[in-house]
């Protein structure tokens, strides 16, 4: 009986022996999540496998997984859905994939990590990976007074997705490669001066000409470098009436053919060239007070500062100016 005993307290000791094992071994198994990276995050959500799809065919996978910081804007497979109905595609493989590169790259700002946070109730612009003319990089306008929209059309629906090498804000737009036309409509500070590309102008298709992305026989070509006059310069003048006069003032803004980024104003001197109406825009470098460079108009105004510079298009670049430019 006795060794019956030791027998029956071993085989028990063995048992639960194995049963602890049992749950060591189970306790080892569970899975431990690993961080993602910005492709890696894309695959794993459901809503972003068009993107996938994008991102593979444009060769883009390396750019995105690679380590460093960048802050994307994703796209939905809805968004990109409407995106190819409207530009006449009936799948993502009929788009050309240098197309598709710069579009990709439009959505993405190298070297940062921008929260919701950062952009909220606040506007401005960020330089993105897609080219513009000359080396250049695109800009995209932020706005983040209700919400937070880019370029006017794109809005994010789900923020600050955390990644091994950036962060993702879903939107629910392809956000198209952005023509002088796109800044023009989306900054709330230009407001005035789309107002008079559009309602005031009626007889000049403005909108149209500063989309354009090729050359035209009637001499008004991009490349743009468009002197923007911000809501503030609009209302220290009357605005006038007449429409032949007005387009002259706005035609008095633009040059066309050269895409003029203050790096390539001459340096501590001028740097003077025709506008579409006619007359001379002369920029002075370095400006004075807080401008960034001085501007004379057709009028010999002197008094016009630069106050914002290099918001790069496809088709052009503009400059904030504090004041309307007048022609002779």
């Amino acid at each position: 009986m006795k060794n019956l005993k030791k027998i029956s307290l071993a085989l028990l000791a063995i048992t639960l022996f194995w049963s602890c094992s049992d749950d060591d071994d189970a306790t080892s198994t569970v899975p431990v999540t690993q961080p993602l990276n910005i492709v890696e995050t894309a695959q794993a959500t459901p809503s972003l496998s068009v993107l996938v799809d994008a991102v593979i065919q444009a060769g883009l996978v390396d750019a995105l997984s690679a380590d460093g910081e960048r802050t994307v804007f994703a796209p939905t497979n809805a968004a990109f859905t409407s995106f190819l109905q409207a530009k006449g595609f009936s799948s993502l493989s009929e788009v050309p994939n240098d197309v598709l590169t710069q579009i990709l790259l439009n959505h993405v700002i190298a070297d940062s990590n921008i929260t919701s946070t950062a952009l909220a109730n606040s506007t401005g612009y960020a330089t993105t990976m897609a080219s513009g003319p000359n080396n250049s990089n695109l800009s995209i306008f932020y706005n983040g007074n209700s919400g937070v929209q880019l370029n006017g059309v794109a809005s994010v629906t789900t923020a600050d997705v955390s990644t091994t090498n950036g962060i993702v804000h879903i939107v629910d737009e392809v956000i198209d490669l952005p023509t002088v036309t796109t800044f023009a409509v989306a900054d709330p500070n230009f407001d005035t001066l789309q107002e008079a590309l559009t309602t005031l102008t009626p007889q000049t298709d403005f909108a149209s000409i500063l989309a354009r992305t090729e050359n035209n026989a009637d001499n008004i070509n991009p490349d743009f470098t468009v002197f923007a006059p911000t809501n503030d310069a609009f209302s220290d003048i009357t605005i006038p009436t007449d429409e032949t006069v007005l387009t002259n003032i706005l035609l008095h803004h633009v040059i066309s053919g050269a895409n003029v980024r203050s790096t390539d104003l001459t340096p501590n001197g001028d740097t003077t060239a025709p506008s579409l109406e006619g007359d001379n825009i002369t920029v002075t470098l370095p400006g004075t007070g807080s401008n960034i460079a001085d501007v004379t108009d057709g009028s010999g105004n002197t008094d016009i500062g630069i106050i914002a510079v290099d918001v790069q298009a496809t088709n052009g670049v503009i400059h904030a100016v504090n004041k309307v430019l007048l022609p002779m």
